[in-house]
């Protein structure tokens, strides 16, 4: 099995691989992991870190050739490779590609995958690290550029589905996704809906919702949206001017930050535009799709319009739509047109999935 993983700049994909191949490792199997980067500036230990790409373009281009000729030599004496490289750059070279045709075919790998972050993650390792000027948006647009080459690569090479896109929010979860990608192929993917944006201040239906997913993990490959989502960062933002604070204190996974909430402010556009399109695209790449819908405190059903919609999406693309509805009041028609299936609690569903052959009898 050989893969290519890529990630915008400081998205941090070399800690989640090697998560992958500690799993693959536990699991008896041989993975190796060729960081592209790291390989670059062992053959150029003049580059201080994190300088690599103030380099000329020809030399980089160089560098890149030779670090991928040895992988491809090295890949011939492995069975599991995972190449952890970038499709694109954004830098002072403007915008360019981060890899060779050539070598990526003569490579032939099974599957790629493009790791996504949170954009204030990445921006506060980005400050962190680097020494280059980048905005908020700067972000989200090297992100659509990094995921819009290598889903071209993989398509033009290997046909439509094998891209995948991987949030990176849970870590070791998300971690095991590519490992049931690449290992477990047999697994259904499965993407996870469920109300977001309106139960986000009710601990007891987050908690509920948390366990309906862990049980699918336990069961299936899958795609959650909640993995990577700018939407509370973008309500906060506007909470803060609507209170008249210019600066908004956040916690990242790199620990806190502060940003100005006019630049979050500004992105608007392009968090509720690539939440839309990352959701439907992530029900692309699956077989099923679940969701689950629990009950609010007043009995009404804690039902959007975005878990509608990914029903309606999922449906017109010929997907089995499974829907959980945890409440005693009656679906709509928006919700029973469009389910493959309804049931009443998680442990249902699981029976169903088990008599279906979708997972292992316990």
């Amino acid at each position: 099995m050989r893969a290519i993983v890529t990630g915008q700049v400081g998205v941090e994909k070399a800690p989640f691989l090697e998560s992958v191949r500690r799993m693959a490792q536990n699991d008896g199997i041989d993975l190796h992991v060729c960081h592209v980067g790291d390989m670059m500036y062992a053959e150029a230990p003049d580059v201080p870190p994190g300088r690599i790409l103030n380099l000329p373009i020809t030399r980089l281009n160089t560098l890149r050739r030779s670090v991928f000729k040895e992988i491809l030599r090295f890949a011939e004496k492995h069975e599991h490779v995972i190449v952890n490289t970038h499709a694109t750059f954004r830098w002072r070279h403007g915008l360019f590609a981060a890899f060779d045709f050539d070598h990526v075919k003569a490579f032939n790998a099974d599957l790629y995958a493009t790791l996504l972050d949170n954009a204030e993650n990445v921006h506060h390792r980005m400050l962190r690290d680097h020494d280059v000027s980048h905005t908020l948006k700067d972000v989200m647009v090297w992100r659509e550029e990094e995921l819009l080459a290598t889903e071209i690569l993989a398509n033009i090479l290997r046909g439509y589905g094998r891209f995948y896109m991987i949030g990176r929010g849970r870590g070791l979860a998300t971690a095991q996704t590519l490992f049931r990608l690449m290992f477990r192929p047999e697994m259904k993917k499965a993407y996870l809906s469920f109300p977001m944006s309106h139960v986000m201040n009710l601990p007891q239906t987050l908690a509920e919702i948390d366990a309906f997913k862990q049980r699918m993990m336990e069961n299936f490959t899958c795609f959650d949206p909640a993995d990577v989502d700018e939407f509370s960062l973008h309500t906060r933002a506007l909470d803060a001017l609507a209170q008249g604070h210019q600066q908004l204190n956040i916690e990242t996974t790199e620990g806190p930050l502060t940003i100005k909430s006019a630049d979050v402010a500004a992105i608007a556009g392009d968090i509720m535009g690539q939440i839309y399109a990352r959701d439907f695209k992530m029900i692309d790449q699956s077989d099923i799709i679940i969701s689950y819908v629990p009950e609010l405190a007043n009995e009404k059903p804690a039902v959007s319009s975005g878990v509608e919609r990914e029903l309606q999406h999922a449906f017109e693309g010929a997907k089995e739509v499974y829907v959980i509805w945890a409440c005693r009041a009656m679906p709509s028609p928006f919700v029973t047109q469009t389910a493959t299936r309804v049931f009443n609690t998680v442990e249902q569903a699981l029976t169903f999935f088990r008599q279906k052959g979708y997972i292992r009898q316990p």
